[in-house]
Parts: structure tokens; sequence; C-alpha cells
């Protein structure tokens, strides 16, 4: 892989190689070219001449290729083979690895990451006790084939997706346009999952699944990704479609290819190789797709007119319409139409000559077969560092759906490199990687970290120590159902996270992109209304006043004592709490302070409600809202 270096040019970064072959315009260096497009203002069809033998050099682009794992000098530290390269990289930095974490934390860890669920104090003393050797990698199995596993994996997923179930404009009761079956798309993604689908056959099957023959019945509705994207009103109109093909192309393109393509809708893009007739290339693929609401719970002969508009026995997917090719949309104004684009794949990936798709269709097969295929490289790249980025806290590419010349370097390249090499090798095997990466030191390192002079940021960024993660809005809601003994594992039809009868794992509340559930916008989960690169994480006073007003909270404090055996004591009701919600029982001051909160001179034991208000405390905790 070729060496790169940052640059910084009128504010824009970017990486760029020697400027003696990373030139991309009429020869001019990427930095130069970068320039010239911010300062140009008019734009017409014609799209900008490329050298693409030098635009192929860009790293993110290049051919796979296996890589030989490095020589290190800590002997006996790897326990698999991506410890060789971190090791590697903190040997060159002159750091050393954190500690092992305990096998408390460890476990906590483990459980949360793999299901997005707590482990029990029993559970945790229980592994404590087993001194097999592999006590560790059983559980991690076990963890593998549990169906929370599909359940934490999508709760990644669907933000990339933009997942939700109404549209952001209704007006009135207007819900013509809403998705109430829109739960058969992610119990497929669960399902996905925790079978291990291929992640190519998941490509496949998302962008294409009813374009294939073989195609199963239940996986019919895995083009829900494009089908459950935004719909506007007049949809007759050319520039009312051309913003759902925008956001089409947008979704699909950044999600599993981890480019900006919509940015060329107006122009070539500004700083990639990607021109305006990559773009409508692309969007003529969805301008011949249409969103459809098929028959799937019932046979299609028996389904009425009246069901299909009424959305019961349907799923909302996309079926081919009349394959067209678009033309150029000069400045992204429809009324000003350029030359005809054939349905194609990128330039940048083709090497500048790309093949148009000829087939009858919208080309939507040709489209997933040209991200799908082994030969993409983009596509391994960009989803390992995403399972990357959810296990270890941040992606070895810090912009997980940018990987062009805006995006960032990856901190790790061969790193990055192997394990993207290696996924393809082993079959696109989804928990094959997850199962290296958990079983791996750098994984069980501790979170406190030992490499002395150095900031933890620095440290956690070159893998030298876990950092410290929230827990997502997810975690802590089913956190604090299952300690209270409520949780209720089932799926189906979505039900809004207020009803005070929802008991079911967060996943299963309805997301709204008219107005986000508040608890879900307090505690940052994504807007609905676009793709989702990563989280963003905000403290604010409002999620501690959710925390100490929610009914839902309350209910859950006061359903954990309400079989804490308070009979015993107050000292052994105070341990069983901390066992409960913590993981651990309490230390001396925490005794202390608690027993002193629950002093009371009027009644022998004291009052539920004060018990119920410990409880919330601990809810409240950092120590349960971050994981170490």
């Amino acid at each position: 892989m070729q060496p790169f270096k940052q640059c910084s040019v009128q504010g824009a970064s970017l990486y760029a190689g020697a400027a003696s072959h990373r030139t991309v315009r009429h020869g001019i260096p990427w930095a130069l070219c970068l320039v010239q497009l911010l300062q140009t203002s008019a734009w017409s069809e014609t799209t900008q001449s490329y050298d693409w033998e030098a635009a192929t050099q860009f790293w993110s682009v290049q051919p796979m290729q296996s890589v030989t794992a490095p020589d290190v000098h800590l002997a006996g530290w790897s326990r698999q083979r991506l410890d060789f390269f971190v090791l590697s990289t903190l040997e060159e930095k002159g750091l050393q690895p954190s500690e092992a974490a305990s096998s408390s934390a460890l476990l906590r860890r483990l459980h949360y990451d793999l299901t997005g669920l707590p482990v029990s104090f029993g559970d945790v003393q229980s592994f404590l006790r087993d001194d097999a050797p592999d006590a560790y990698e059983r559980r991690v199995e076990q963890l593998l084939e549990s169906p929370q596993f599909g359940e934490r994996m999508a709760s990644m997923w669907l933000p990339l997706a933009r997942y939700a179930e109404d549209q952001a404009h209704q007006v009135g009761a207007d819900a013509s346009h809403a998705y109430p079956n829109a739960y058969h798309y992610r119990r497929w993604v669960v399902d996905a999952f925790n079978r291990d689908l291929a992640y190519d056959d998941f490509i496949r099957l998302q962008l294409a699944g009813d374009l294939y023959p073989h195609t199963e019945h239940e996986d019919l509705v895995a083009t829900g990704f494009i089908g459950l994207g935004p719909k506007y009103y007049n949809r007759g109109r050319l520039d009312v479609k051309a913003e759902e093909w925008a956001d089409q192309v947008d979704t699909v393109m950044r999600t599993f290819q981890g480019l900006t393509v919509a940015c060329a809708r107006c122009h070539d893009h500004k700083s990639d190789p990607i021109t305006m007739e990559d773009y409508y290339g692309i969007a003529g693929i969805f301008a011949s797709t249409e969103l459809v609401n098929r028959a799937y719970d019932k046979p299609a002969d028996k389904v009425t007119k009246e069901d299909l508009k009424s959305h019961r026995f349907t799923a909302h997917v996309v079926k081919e319409g009349t394959a067209k090719n678009l033309p150029i949309f000069i400045r992204g104004n429809v009324d000003q139409k350029g030359r005809i684009v054939d349905r194609r794949f990128l330039s940048w990936l083709s090497g500048g000559h790309p093949k148009a798709f000829n087939s009858r269709g919208s080309g939507r097969r040709e489209l997933a077969e040209s991200i799908a295929t082994p030969q993409n490289p983009l596509t391994s790249r960009v989803y390992v560092n995403r399972l990357w980025s959810l296990f270890f806290g941040q992606g070895l590419v810090r912009t997980p759906s940018n990987f062009g010349l805006l995006g960032a370097f990856p901190t790790h390249p061969e790193l990055l490199e192997d394990l993207a090499f290696r996924f393809i090798q082993g079959g696109s095997s989804t928990k094959r990687l997850v199962r290296e990466m958990v079983l791996s030191s750098t994984y069980r390192q501790s979170s406190r970290n030992a490499s002395a002079g150095m900031g933890q940021e620095t440290d956690t960024r070159w893998l030298a120590g876990m950092p410290r993660r929230r827990l997502s809005v997810e975690m802590w809601r089913d956190t604090l159902l299952m300690l209270s003994g409520n949780l209720q594992f089932e799926g189906g039809p979505s039900i809004e996270l207020d009803d005070p009868q929802n008991m079911r794992r967060t996943l299963y509340g309805r997301v709204s992109r008219l107005k986000l559930n508040d608890l879900l916008m307090q505690m940052d989960y994504p807007d609905a209304n676009v793709h989702a690169a990563h989280r963003n994480q905000t403290t604010t006073p409002l999620q501690k006043l959710y925390a100490m007003n929610s009914s839902f909270v309350l209910h859950q404090s006061d359903s954990i004592v309400a079989d804490l055996a308070l009979e015993r004591g107050v000292q052994e009701g105070i341990h069983t709490l901390y066992r409960r919600c913590l993981g651990r029982g309490p230390n001396t001051s925490e005794r202390t302070a608690a027993a002193a909160f629950l002093k009371t001179d009027a009644k022998p034991y004291p009052d539920i409600r004060r018990w119920a208000s410990l409880a919330q405390v601990l809810f409240m905790s950092n120590e349960m809202l971050y994981l170490d």
C-alpha cells in the first residue's frame, strides 16, 4: 500500500499521496484540484477529465491484497492474528498494551457487545468459578448463538438504512405514505445476522432480492432497505422523484461503499473523482424502480386492492419499474436537462470505463453484483471498519461512511487490509470476524490505560487500552427492563416506547421521522430521515431529568425492589440491590450512604418508596451507564 500524508487546503483536510503520482484532473495534484473545485461557482453538464490511472492509486480503492503479519517483540501477548498488527503499531509508537481487564469487567463488556443486555451477578459468579482454560471462549460461542445477537447487530444496521415507519412531512392525519409493516424488514435483519448470512448475500438481497430466481419467500422483504425510504407528496412530479432518488443513491452508496456519491448530483464531486455522470448513472437505476406494498403474509392472489391500500398482509418493498436512463440535470435543476447517461456503476471503481447496465430491468441486480463482488475493494473495508467501531468504540477509519479524500486515513492500514482480505477469504462471515475481535488480546485490555505520560485519547487511538463507552439508548432501556424482571423477549409490529404496556426490547419500539420519541432523541438515537454514519454522544440535563421523572423508570425501580426480600434487613437489601443493578456488592462508603438514606424512625423498615428511589439512583449512575 502506498504511503499517504495529510494536507490542509483552505480548511479542507484530505489525504493525498506524493504529487508525483497522486494526480487526477488534467494531471493536477489532488490538493490544487480541490482548491480549484472549491472556487468554482458555475457548473454545467460538462464532466471534468480525470487521470483515472492516478485516481485508482488512492488507498481505499486499491485492489485488496494479502498482508504478512508483522514481527513483534512482546512474545506471548497476541491471541489472534489481529493482535500482531496492533502490537506492532504500539511498539512503533513506544507504547505498551494495557493490562488485561478483570474477568467481571470483561464479561460485562462481552455481554453488552454481543447481545446488548447486561450479565447477571449470578452469571458473573458462575463464570469466575469456572477455571477451565476455555471458559471465555465457550461464553463467546454461547452469546454468538443467542437470538439476542441478531438484535444487537440490527441496532447497528437499522440507522444505516435510515429505518423508520412514517414520513417527516405528514400533513394532519394523512398517513398514506406511512410504513406500518416496516417491522418485516427489521425482523429480516435480525434473522440475517442470527443465521450468519454471508455479507455478499446480505447485500444482494437488500438491493435486488426480488430479482434473483431462487430467493426464499422470507427473504423478499429484504428490499425494504430501499423500500422504506422517504416518500413525498406529489410523487408524480419530476423534481419530487429526484429527491427520492437522491436519498436512495446516498443511502446505498454511503452504507455499502463509504462514498458520498450524492454530492455529485449538481456538479462533479468537489473532492473525489465522482462525476455527475456517475451520480445519474446510479440514480437512473432507482428511477427504474418503484416503491410498493406487496403481498407477504398472504398469497398474492388472495390479497385485495383494499388490503394493499390499507397495508394489510403486505411488506414495504420495491419492484421493477419502466427501465429508463436519466439525463444530467444541470446544476440539479430538473428543467435543464443535459445528455442522457446510461445506468451503470462508478467510474472510479471501473478504471474510468464503466460498462452500461444493458439489461431490460432497472439495473438493481447489476448494481448489487458490482457492490457484492470480491473484486470491489471498498465493500469489505467499509463493513469491517463498521464492525470494528462497534466493538472498539471507534473505527480504524474514523469516518465510517466516507472513504474518500475528505475521509480519515486508517490508523492501522495494514490491520484493516488484513481483516478485509481475510473476511472475503473466509466466506464473508460476520460471526467469524466478530469472534476473532472479541477473542483478541486487544479486546480484552482494561479501560484503565497503563501507558504513563500519554493521554487516554492518544492511547486508545493506537489501541493501547479499551475506551470507556456509554451504553446506547437501546442498551440502557433494555437493562432497566431486564433488571426489573419485566423484559419481554418478543418482536412483531412496533409499539410506541411511551406505551406503559411496552416491555419489549427498545429495538422493537416505533421509530418516527416526523417526531422521534423523546427518549430516543435525548439519548442520541440518530435522525431517521437520513443515513446515520455514527451516533453522536451528548451529555445534557434532560437525560438525567428523564431518569428522575419518567414513569417508565419509576415503574422499573418499583419492580426491582418488589422481590428484594427486605424482611432480611436493611444491609442485606442494600447488598442485593447493588448486586442486581451493578453486578457487585457495595463498598463501605456506599453501604453507609445507602443505609443513611434509607433510615427512618417512623417504621421498623424503610418505606418501599425509599428503596425504589435508591434503585433509581443506581439506574442513573455512571457505573451503569458506561461500559469499561
